[in-house]
């Protein structure tokens, strides 16, 4: 199956702030620009390619739905792993990217983003679950402060193959109080319909 921005200043990132939190904790949901993507290598190490090891890949870029007007958000994803019979993979590595593009109370726009480091990627079928750390923010957005704390955040997608409805993406957000820290491989449901772009999920090959 197959932003740059600038920092703003103290009102409008209050403002761009508390909506980047509310989305995070109500709806669980974080403009793509083509020269921050992250691009990792896609091959696995030579000592990997051994008998009995298998290989999973997660390709592509997507907008996903989102049910507030003026709101774009997408997920741009490289990611990897290699598994040797257990359900959690032996290794796991590559990059992704969540960006959310707004429009501020004085009708400029504003795009918060964040690339993380892979720490996990689970295949079965047409799904899959990444997780990763925040490496790279939005300088002056609302993400700085997970970022000190290299937060870990999850993503779940359904690649939907030919006929089968369209495909799904699942954002964790980051914790909420008293939520504690997001474990490695964890997200929830894909619920999101992806309105352009797609994935191609390659499980255990």
């Amino acid at each position: 199956m197959t932003n740059r921005t600038r920092r703003l200043p103290g009102p409008r990132l209050t403002v761009a702030a508390g909506l980047a939190a509310a989305l995070t904790v109500s709806i669980s949901m974080g403009s793509w620009a083509a020269a921050d993507a992250p691009a990792p290598s896609s091959s696995a190490p030579a000592s990997q390619a051994s008998a009995g090891v298998k290989t999973s890949h997660l390709t592509g870029r997507a907008r996903m739905y989102f049910p507030a007007p003026d709101n774009d958000i997408q997920v741009t994803v490289n990611a990897h792993a290699t598994f040797n019979g257990a359900s959690k993979p032996t290794r796991s590595w590559g990059t992704f990217r969540i960006s959310h593009r707004f429009k501020m109370p004085d009708g400029t726009w504003f795009t918060n983003w964040g690339d993380l480091t892979v720490d996990c990627l689970t295949t079965g079928g047409p799904t899959a679950t990444v997780t990763g750390t925040l490496t790279r923010t939005t300088p002056g957005g609302p993400w700085e402060e997970m970022l000190k704390n290299h937060e870990r955040l999850g993503v779940s997608f359904y690649v939907a193959g030919k006929g089968a409805g369209p495909s799904r993406i699942g954002l964790s957000g980051g914790p909420g109080p008293g939520d504690g820290p997001l474990r490695k491989c964890m997200a929830p449901a894909a619920d999101a319909p992806v309105l352009d772009g797609g994935y191609t999920l390659i499980d255990r090959k």
